[in-house]
Parts: structure tokens; C-alpha cells; sequence
């Protein structure tokens, strides 16, 4: 028997779902059956928009976009009354949204810890808050949080971005103890995945082989991960085969954190 999944039925929300990690999980939700509604703060005519519509197009009949701001509760609000009017459910949650904040102790300002902790932090609370009842309605629904390798090593010059990423895997884990068994809350922490800068960024790690410029010397899988590696996670976690999966956090950043622990 061939192991497959199949969402056919379900309501997936992907924030900052029109590139990147997210585009990835977009395009594996919806080749997995799922209705994919993506949401960003761009208007509907924006260029990257535009261009997320023409990539979904084989599935353009489930999927949908909506312009959002998840760090504003009122525009929360108003998401949660969209969803509700026009699709009645919602069965799984990926709340991507972020943005580093490449910024050192020294040099971060209060400006950009509010604005690194509103968005990489408390919008993750706030969205899942606000959409807890419809997720709920879905016994179990599954609420996917995107962490990062940051939640595990300080990389110099990320310092807010690094304290946010490690403050995620305590919200994975309450919201898992107090809102369990109707919703499952499970993370995701990524690193080296192949969205725009990183392949300059990983090949500028000391362990670089410099002679052949696009491997990574001592990395163990010596390649950036792929946006739809990391969209296969998310659908396999919200999948009946991890029915039993909830409260961790999992790192997949292809064995830097296996090399980082031995250094």
C-alpha cells in the first residue's frame, strides 16, 4: 500500500504564504488536496502577488489570497469574519510570517525590538488566539508555528531575531498543554533553505570549502533545503500519521546543529 496523504476537504491558512517557506507549504498543501488560502500585507495587484496566483494556477480553484496584516488585531478580526463567510472551517493553521532583524546587542534599538518582537513573536499568539474557535471546530485542528535555527544557536548580528526564535518554542509548547486535545501545536525550525540571500549566507560560514565555492565543507548535507522540503514537513505533520505529534518543535536544518554541537 503506497503512503500517501490526502487533505482533500480541508482549509489550510499559510501566512506570508506567497513565496519562500510559504509559497513551498502552499504549493504541497494543494497538490495534497487541501484548499490553500495564503495571506500577506501586499495588495492583491502587487508584482509578488501576482506572480503566487500565476505559480498556484494548477490549483487555482482552491486556492485564494487575502491581505492580511497578522500582527494588527483588528485586521485579525476581520480575517477571522472572511474565513468564516466565505469558507465556514478551518483545519490547520501555518503560521510563517517573520523577518530577521539583523541587528547586534549593541546596535538594536528599541524600534526594532518592538518591531522584531510584533511580528516574530506576538503575531504567532494573536493569529492562533484569534482563530482558536474555528481551529477547534475541526477536533483536532493543527496549528503549525515557524521557528528557525536561531532558536538554537545565538548567531552573531541576530540577536532579536535569535531571543523571538527561541520564545517560540515555549509558545509550541503551552499552546499544545492548554488548548489540547481539540488543536495540535507542533514547530518548525528551519535553517540553510534556499530563499533569496542564503546561498551567499551559507557559503559565508568558516567551515566554507572556499576552492569550490558552492559546497559547504563540513556541513552534512553540503546543500541549502528547498522551500517544498520544508512544505512537506508542514503537510506530513498535519497528517493523521503524526496524529500523536504536539508540544515540540522540530529541527531540520540539515546537521549545522548536529556539526554546531561538536564545535
Amino acid at each position: 500500500m503506497a503512503f500517501t496523504i490526502d487533505l482533500t476537504g480541508k482549509v489550510v491558512l499559510i501566512t506570508g504564504g506567497i513565496s519562500g517557506i510559504g509559497l513551498g507549504a502552499s504549493l504541497q498543501f494543494a497538490a495534497a488536496g487541501a484548499t490553500v488560502i495564503a495571506c500577506a500585507e501586499l495588495a492583491a495587484d502587487d508584482q509578488a502577488v501576482v506572480s503566487f496566483v500565476s505559480v498556484m494556477e494548477p490549483y487555482r480553484q482552491r486556492t485564494f489570497y487575502y491581505k492580511a496584516d497578522v500582527s494588527n488585531e483588528t485586521a485579525l478580526k476581520e480575517l477571522v469574519v472572511l474565513l468564516q463567510q466565505e469558507h465556514g472551517r478551518l483545519d490547520i493553521l501555518v503560521s510563517n510570517a517573520g523577518q530577521n532583524i539583523f541587528k547586534g546587542l549593541d546596535n538594536c534599538t528599541l524600534a526594532d525590538w518592538n518591531q522584531n518582537s510584533s511580528l516574530n513573536l506576538a503575531s504567532h499568539w494573536l493569529l492562533a488566539r484569534a482563530l482558536k474557535p474555528l481551529l477547534a471546530q475541526a477536533s483536532p485542528g493543527v496549528i503549525i508555528i515557524m521557528a528557525s535555527n536561531h532558536a538554537y544557536a545565538s548567531i552573531p548580528g541576530c540577536f532579536p531575531y535569535n531571543v523571538t526564535k527561541g520564545a517560540l518554542l515555549s509558545l509550541v509548547r503551552a499552546m499544545a498543554i492548554e488548548w489540547g486535545p481539540t488543536i495540535r501545536t507542533v514547530g518548525l525550525a528551519p535553517g540553510f533553505i534556499d530563499t533569496p540571500g542564503n546561498q551567499k549566507w551559507f557559503d559565508s560560514f568558516p567551515d566554507a570549502d572556499v576552492e569550490r565555492q558552492k559546497t559547504v565543507g563540513r556541513h552534512p548535507v553540503k546543500r541549502l533545503g528547498t522551500p517544498e522540503e520544508i512544505g512537506g514537513w508542514c503537510v506530513f505533520l498535519s497528517s493523521t500519521y503524526a496524529s500523536f505529534a504536539s508540544g515540540t518543535t522540530y529541527l531540520i536544518d540539515g546537521g549545522r546543529s548536529a556539526l554546531m554541537q561538536e564545535d
